[in-house]
């Protein structure tokens, strides 16, 4: 394997350290692996902090910015961060009126919210918390008891960091948080497996004629494995998954999402597949976002999510967001 890495051991602190350069309006403390706005806390806005392991990018550390996150921590690649890190987040960006956790369905980052919840409380810091469990593919995984968090992270990211910026208190970001994780679907598909850099090769088998229908973000087995399929059938297969679950009434978010190895080219093919099968199923599509988001590494692959979104959630969607990996409108 060919990598842009010095060893292994310091692949996710030399990111921090490049992120820093590049983006002075965020503050990344390295030692502690917290990513904030430089301008937290902000006065009379709650504060949302999300998290997880490295090899995800932009997810979560590039969605920090007005109109999203306040603050991430970034874990070892593939590792849930630790809950100082959490405490340490939630206490930079907390401005008084309350932190939001959002956090993926995976067992560690599940566990070690929960127990920074208790500890940031301890020191006088309101925490509430969501869940994102938005995969169709499995309900119980390697990782995780019950369905996995995947690509609807960046819609509650995103319309939850925009009701944030109006004001809104701490259960009313939580109430539309749980509205977005409600209403959102998943489904991932895999051309290749990634590679860890610890590992350095790839970390499990997937033959070059084969792919695999429902994998999750971390290389977790999915729903079966069949021989390579076309864009148009692997669009119809992940869309008819997600739809036969979601059932929507009314117009949609799309999120055409690549997986870090497959290039915008077919992305974009693909995602021409995916809006014919929403309309050859009468499904309307409000707004599309195209490109790599929730990434696993290397891994050549996509994923599909669908939110029935209602006109407050559009409206929340388009507000202005200003972060590394998602801006429009500022």
């Amino acid at each position: 394997m060919k990598t842009l890495m010095n060893v292994a051991e310091t692949v996710v602190d030399d990111a921090l350290r490049g992120m820093a350069a590049a983006h002075p309006e965020l503050l990344v403390e390295v030692e502690n692996r917290v990513v904030a706005r430089r301008d937290a806390p902000v006065a009379g806005k709650v504060a949302l902090v999300s998290g997880g392991g490295s090899g995800h990018e932009p997810l979560h550390g590039g969605f920090v910015g007005p109109g999203m996150l306040d603050a991430a921590c970034p874990g070892e690649v593939f590792t849930s961060p630790v809950p100082d890190q959490m405490v340490r987040a939630a206490t930079l960006v907390d401005s008084g009126s309350g932190v939001l956790f959002l956090v993926k369905n995976y067992t560690g980052d599940v566990l070690n919210f929960q127990m920074a919840a208790e500890l940031a409380e301890e020191d006088g810091v309101r925490v509430a918390s969501v869940l994102v469990d938005d995969d169709v593919a499995v309900t119980d995984s390697t990782f995780t008891a019950g369905r996995r968090g995947t690509g609807a992270t960046l819609f509650v990211e995103k319309i939850a960091g925009a009701a944030a910026d109006e004001g809104r208190d701490l259960a009313e970001v939580e109430a539309v948080a749980r509205r977005v994780v409600a209403a959102s679907r998943s489904f991932g598909v895999a051309l290749t497996a990634c590679t860890t850099p610890a590992k350095g090769s790839p970390t499990f088998d997937l033959p070059a004629d084969e792919l695999e229908l429902g994998i999750g973000i971390h290389g977790e087995p999915g729903r079966e494995r069949r021989a390579m399929m076309t864009s148009r059938e692997i669009a119809d297969y992940a869309v008819d998954a997600v739809l036969d679950d979601l059932s929507p009434e009314g117009p949609v978010l799309l999120l055409v999402n690549g997986t870090g190895g497959t290039p915008l080219l077919e992305l974009y093919g693909f995602s021409a597949e995916v809006q014919r099968r929403l309309t050859e199923r009468e499904v309307p599509v409000a707004r599309t976002l195209v490109g790599n988001y929730v990434t696993s590494l290397d891994m050549a692959g996509c994923s599909v999510t669908l939110c029935q979104a209602d006109e407050e959630m559009l409206r929340l969607w388009d507000a202005p967001v200003a972060t590394p990996g998602l801006r429009w409108g500022r």
